[in-house]
């Protein structure tokens, strides 16, 4: 599991209280349920994979018990940003951030345009050289 899906996993188990750390909830096990409904959800739109909900609640234990430093990485990053952590990896695209793709094509196009002049350029400087240095 990649750490930009961990980091997903945290976000939404920590911002929807998974465990019950800030009340009393009136059935748990169906309002746990919901909320990895939506981890699996969000996983699969944003990156693409397939979990189940059991294999999520595995990872989720295990971060918390056993791989504890990895789980403060994560809580670090969360802490750290106002926004919205993971940028999504997903074929589904806005119309604002096809058009800011698109832009950058278009610069990382025209840039390469420019290399590839130069080193046309460069290699008729370089057959210039070669055939004075014949003569």
């Amino acid at each position: 599991m990649s750490f930009e899906e961990m980091v997903e996993i945290v976000n939404i188990l920590k911002r929807a209280d998974y465990d019950g750390k800030y009340g009393p909830y009136l059935n748990p096990n169906v309002r746990k349920a919901k909320i990895m409904t939506k981890v699996v959800k969000s996983l699969r739109r944003n990156f693409g994979v397939r979990r189940t909900k059991e294999q999520l609640r595995k990872h989720w234990s295990d971060l918390k018990l056993r791989e504890q430093d990895q789980y403060r990485r994560i809580k670090k990053v969360l802490l750290k940003s106002d926004v919205d952590v993971v940028v999504p990896i997903s074929s589904h695209f806005t119309s604002d951030s096809a058009q800011r793709m698109l832009q950058e094509i278009m610069f990382c196009s025209c840039d390469l345009d420019i290399i590839k002049e130069k080193n046309k350029e460069k290699e008729r400087l370089k057959n210039v050289i070669d055939v004075l240095g014949r003569i």
